[in-house]
C-alpha cells in the first residue's frame, strides 16, 4: 500500500515536470518536484498550474460566454464608464479589449492606435490587443509589423499561444515566406484544436501532396481527440471540429 502511494506521487510529479518543460517553467522545479514529489506537486500545483489553467484560452472563453449570456453589453459599458471617469492608457486598453470581444474591432483600433502613440508603446499587452484588432479589421499586414514588434520588446511572446497563433495567421494572409515555421511554433506552444485546424486549412491548399496528406492527418487527429472531449471542450472548440469534419467529408 505504501509503494502504491509514492507510485502515485512520483507520476504526478511526472505529470507536472512535463507541463513545467512544455510551459517553459524555471528548471528548479524540477528539481523541487523530483526531490519532493508529494510536497512539490502540491506546490506546483498552487503555484503555477492551477493559475495557469485558469488562464486558460477554454476558462476564458467559457467566462466570456456566460458573461455575454447573462448581460452581452456588460463588460463594454463597465470599461467605457471607467475610460470616461479616468482617460488612462489602462482603461483605453481595457476598453478596445471589451469592444474586441463585442465584435466592434473598428473602435477597438481606434483606442488601439491611440495608445500606441505614448509612452507604452511597446508595452506587451498593448502590442498584443493592437495586432488583434489589425487583424480582425482585415490589416494582416499590420498585425504581422505589430506582432515582430512585440516579439523583439518580449521574446518570451512567441512562446505565448495567442500572439504565436495570430502571428502565424497574420504570415498565411499575406502569404509571407515564413508561414510554415510560425505555424510549427504554434503547434508547440499549444496543442488544442484552433492551431491545428488552421495549420491544416493552411497545408490543404498547397500544392504538395505531403502538405495535403499532413493536413488530413491534423484534421484527423481533432476528429479523434474530439470523442474524448467532455462537453465545455465540445462547445468550446465546435467550429474547429465541425470544419475538421467537413474537410475529413464526415
Amino acid at each position: 500500500m505504501r509503494l502504491f502511494g509514492i507510485s502515485i506521487h512520483i507520476i504526478v510529479a511526472l505529470y507536472f515536470a512535463v507541463h513545467a518543460v512544455r510551459s517553459h517553467q524555471n528548471m528548479y522545479w524540477l528539481l523541487i518536484l523530483f526531490l519532493f514529489p508529494g510536497l512539490g506537486s502540491v506546490v506546483y500545483f498552487f503555484a503555477v498550474y492551477l493559475p495557469a489553467l485558469r488562464e486558460s484560452r477554454g476558462a476564458r472563453a467559457a467566462t466570456r460566454a456566460i458573461t455575454q449570456l447573462v448581460d452581452p453589453n456588460r463588460a463594454v459599458r463597465e470599461a467605457r464608464a471607467a475610460f470616461d471617469r479616468a482617460p488612462t492608457v489602462d482603461h483605453r486598453m481595457r476598453l478596445g479589449a471589451a469592444l474586441l470581444e463585442a465584435g466592434q474591432p473598428a473602435e477597438a483600433l481606434q483606442h488601439y492606435e491611440a495608445a500606441a502613440n505614448g509612452p507604452f508603446a511597446s508595452d506587451p499587452a498593448l502590442l498584443q490587443g493592437l495586432a488583434r484588432a489589425q487583424f480582425a479589421v482585415g490589416n494582416a499586414a499590420a498585425a504581422q509589423a505589430t506582432l515582430e514588434k512585440l516579439f523583439a520588446a518580449s521574446p518570451m511572446a512567441r512562446q505565448q499561444p495567442d500572439p504565436a497563433l495570430l502571428y502565424a495567421r497574420a504570415l498565411a494572409a499575406t502569404g509571407a515566406a515564413g508561414t510554415r515555421a510560425a505555424f510549427e511554433q504554434a503547434l508547440t506552444c499549444a496543442s488544442d484544436a484552433a492551431p491545428r485546424c488552421l495549420f491544416a486549412d493552411w497545408l490543404a491548399a498547397q500544392p504538395d501532396e505531403s502538405d495535403r496528406q499532413r493536413a488530413r492527418a491534423l484534421y484527423g487527429d481533432i476528429v479523434h481527440d474530439a470523442k474524448h472531449w467532455p462537453r465545455h471542450a465540445r462547445e468550446y472548440n465546435r467550429e474547429w471540429l465541425q470544419r475538421a469534419q467537413a474537410a475529413l467529408g464526415q
